[in-house]
């Protein structure tokens, strides 16, 4: 099926994209991989359906588009549903300009107005996909709708970051150049693994293991995980940056979710950025597309409308 109104595909620079899709067949009856250079970089990004309103999803760290994957379909009636491989990361192949999340959220803004896009875009994120995905509204009001955006600490505000470092120990250790990549190099699967445990305590398996395989593959490729270590590298630099866009709060609708020991600190980060923000605690750990699919299902389709 090939979605109506997008552009032409490339040839794709990652010849392993659909390892995780290829014998999926729910996945090929109704999605498919496209590739679009922009500003250099060839992103990578996964569409389906053809219904009015476009909805957006972005990914955190470590994971891609496959993210995901369990709750697409049933985003379809009437979306198109576009998930997206972040800048140089996933099977989006080439070098970013810079780390920061003003910069890679002119990636994203760009790829959705080449495929036409630029109004009325309904935007679900993740993590560090959160924070692209407040430099994307804060800098493009016009192109969006609405935003839902889960665990992820927005800085600039209320919230600092000197305040968020001390919740997990990879704030710090992904900024140990070049030793981080040093170590993690050839054991991606290893550090994956413990990485997800440990921003999930207590759940011994908070991504399953078809979707850690995924998640090796691309984090293998080379210079995905060198980019993940500068996501947080950037962070004093989108700090700065935040500060900035706050001075003109958000006035689209915006939802947040977090996990629910840390939702009340998280919660007044984004507050910040848009006063009127409504905001649920989920049972869950971080990664919550993929623990709790089900409740983060309900509020996409709560929060942007949908009919049952």
């Amino acid at each position: 099926m090939t979605p109506t109104g997008l552009l032409a595909s490339e040839t794709p620079l990652s010849q392993g994209h659909d390892a995780a899709t290829r014998d999926d067949p729910q996945f090929n009856e109704h999605f498919e991989h496209r590739f679009t250079t922009v500003d250099g970089l060839q992103m990578h990004y996964v569409v389906g359906g053809d219904g009015p309103h476009p909805i957006v999803l972005l990914h955190g760290f470590p994971e891609t588009w496959y993210a995901y994957r369990t709750i697409m379909a049933d985003l379809l009636p009437g979306h198109t549903v576009i998930a997206v491989d972040l800048p140089g990361f996933g099977d989006s192949s080439g070098s970013v300009a810079s780390h920061d999340k003003a910069t890679l959220s002119r990636y994203v803004h760009r790829l959705l107005t080449k495929l036409g896009y630029t109004s009325g875009v309904q935007l679900v994120a993740h993590d560090a996909g959160g924070a692209v995905a407040y430099a994307l509204v804060a800098q493009w009001r016009e192109q969006f709708s609405g935003l839902l955006m889960m665990d992820f600490p927005v800085t600039g505000g209320e919230l600092s970051y000197e305040q968020v470092k001390p919740l997990s120990y990879h704030f710090s250790f992904h900024s140990q150049e070049p030793l981080f990549e040093q170590l993690v190099t050839g054991r991606e699967r290893l550090y994956l693994e413990y990485f997800y445990r440990a921003n999930s305590p207590g759940v011994e398996e908070p991504v399953p293991p078809h979707a850690v395989d995924e998640y090796t593959r691309a984090y293998s490729r080379p210079g995905v995980m060198h980019n993940g270590s500068r996501l947080y590298q950037a962070w004093p630099q989108d700090e700065a940056d935040n500060r900035r866009f706050m001075a003109d709060p958000l006035t689209i609708p915006v939802r947040f979710l977090a996990q629910t020991r840390l939702f009340e600190g998280l919660l007044c980060g984004i507050r910040s950025a848009a006063p009127h923000v409504t905001g649920a605690a989920v049972e869950s750990g971080h990664w919550m597309s993929h623990e709790a699919p089900d409740r983060v299902l309900h509020e996409i389709r709560a929060f942007f409308g949908y009919q049952d």
